[in-house]
């Protein structure tokens, strides 16, 4: 393939019922991932837990831009470019701290004010009369081009223009609106550090497999089907009850019908989720007093609608997904066009008993630790199609179970659990916003 420099060459890798096999092995696709996708999109930064002091900060990044979210003078949270405007040293290259109420470049001295605004430079009457004050290094740390704070969730867009917030997610925001519901306060908190775990493999490998509910009974076998084999031929006390960690990975092995029962729902822009009808999540024991403390703080028939959905996996297009039920984020951050670290962060619901977090960090450490049984089944297959696609028997990659001719993505669509509407809708979403800025033709871009 030729290098896809403007809309008319990218849609050519991408077609109703496949992709091109350059969406994963291609380094120049990647890097135009990292300058036009992850630019135009609204991206997952942070919590507004992991900042709760004004001069907290965080750093982290969107694609290959390093940024740092803070809690500013005024209680809002502010995302700015890690980079001094004047030398662009990192700022900070502490995950997280405290700053008090300014930055302080450790290069120059040159000082900023949380919002970003400079806020002093070491002998500055060595830059009178350069014209200083007309150059963007005088406008101090670069903002990015929007925040949104969404129920403590931060999202931001790289790029100064484009589509907004809302006209992003649309209703899907109510899969973050279910988890921070979860919490009798209607507040989450972040608890701990997560779970990190490299992947030699393309970040899109990752956002795929979230809704592919054909490979749990195959790709798991050997780590939930073993544990279930385990569990059922021991001898137990009639009455036994099930521990948390078998109600935990026994759904797994759950047949292909529990799977095409439980339905997949697609929104605009890349986002979906599995699990409409019921989910991996839903049989598990309760906790007791946590209902009645729902009760208290909604009534109960609120309560119920609340506790009564069990979404399994929403992906929000392009990089993260959540797991309502048991108030999980995993964010995976592309590093190459084969390298993804995933991040697995869990929350705590305010107010909420504490068995609740228990067995989120149970579930956390089964099943996305780099020591846990089930992620070690996934990482092969994902790396085995990274190497396999190499291969040059085929430049396609098939995403084409239960197909429908003339699909519309800009529609709402709950279907069969085990169709792959959801990884077609994200490659659509993925050719909308990598091709926003670009020209239409390569014609148009040599004239530009």
């Amino acid at each position: 393939m030729q290098t896809p420099e403007n809309r008319q060459s990218m849609a050519a890798l991408v077609q109703p019922q496949q992709v091109h096999r350059d969406l994963y092995v291609s380094p120049r696709l990647y890097q135009l991932e990292m300058k036009h996708l992850f630019s135009n999109c609204w991206v997952y930064v942070g919590h507004d837990s992991q900042t709760p002091k004004k001069g907290d900060y965080y750093t982290t990044q969107i694609g290959d831009q390093p940024l740092i979210m803070v809690r500013h003078t005024d209680d809002q949270i502010h995302v700015l470019y890690n980079r001094c405007p004047h030398k662009g040293t990192k700022i900070a290259i502490d995950r997280t701290g405290n700053t008090g109420k300014f930055f302080r470049c450790p290069y120059h001295a040159w000082s900023f004010k949380t919002d970003g605004c400079l806020l002093a430079i070491p002998l500055k009457k060595g830059y009178e009369g350069t014209g200083l004050e007309q150059t963007e290094a005088a406008k101090g740390m670069t903002p990015v081009g929007a925040v949104k704070n969404y129920r403590g969730f931060i999202f931001a867009r790289l790029a100064p223009e484009g589509i907004s917030f809302e006209d992003y997610f649309g209703e899907s925001l109510s899969s973050l609106d279910n988890m921070v519901d979860r919490s009798p306060a209607g507040r989450l908190e972040v608890v701990g550090a997560p779970l990190r775990y490299m992947h030699k493999c393309n970040w899109k490998m990752l956002i795929e497999n979230q809704t592919d509910t054909c490979h749990p009974m195959v790709a798991h076998e050997s780590s939930a089907g073993t544990a279930v084999k385990i569990w059922e031929s021991m001898e137990k006390p009639e009455g036994t009850p099930t521990p948390a960690a078998m109600e935990i990975i026994a759904p797994f092995m759950s047949p292909y019908e529990f799977f095409e029962n439980m339905g997949i729902r697609t929104w605009p822009n890349g986002h979906g989720h599995t699990g409409v009808h019921h989910s991996i999540h839903s049989d598990y024991s309760a906790i007791p007093g946590y209902f009645e403390q729902m009760v208290a703080a909604y009534g109960e028939e609120r309560a119920q609608q609340i506790l009564g959905e069990n979404r399994h996996n929403t992906v929000y297009f392009p990089n993260i997904m959540i797991k309502g039920p048991i108030q999980q984020l995993r964010n995976f951050i592309p590093l190459a066009h084969d390298r993804t670290l995933v991040e697995s962060w869990i929350f705590r619901l305010v107010d909420a008993p504490d068995e609740l977090v228990a067995r989120t960090a149970m579930y956390n450490r089964m099943i996305n630790a780099p020591t846990s049984m089930v992620g070690h089944d996934d990482l092969e297959m994902y790396e085995r199609a990274q190497e396999g696609l190499h291969a040059q028997s085929s430049d396609w990659v098939n995403v084409q179970r239960l197909y429908e001719e003339g699909e519309n993505f800009d529609e709402v669509a709950v279907l069969n659990g085990t169709t792959e509407r959801q990884m077609r809708n994200q490659f659509h979403a993925w050719l909308k916003f990598m091709t926003v800025t670009m020209p239409e033709t390569a014609t148009q871009e040599a004239a530009e």
